[in-house]
């Protein structure tokens, strides 16, 4: 999925592009998607400012969850 940062002109992100065909795959794994409406509480959208910010500003820090894991596995092991 090919997703764009929408962004205002102080580089504050404000929404998200998704292509039609991935939009239109959602739909199908979640039917009832559009019907949602709730408005994010301000904590979630700062979180997730601050979560985006981080990863802009540090891609090499972030890591595959499959990495996750698999290290979670050998510690059970």
């Amino acid at each position: 999925m090919k997703l764009q940062i929408i962004q205002d002109s102080k580089g504050k992100a404000t929404g998200v592009y998704i292509p039609i065909a991935d939009w239109e795959h959602i739909k199908k794994c979640c039917p009832n998607i559009e019907e949602i409406q709730k408005e994010l509480p301000q904590w979630q959208k700062e979180t997730l400012d601050k979560r985006l910010a981080d990863i802009k500003n540090e891609p090499e820090s972030q890591r595959p969850i499959s990495r996750l894991f698999e290290i979670l596995d050998q510690e059970e092991g």
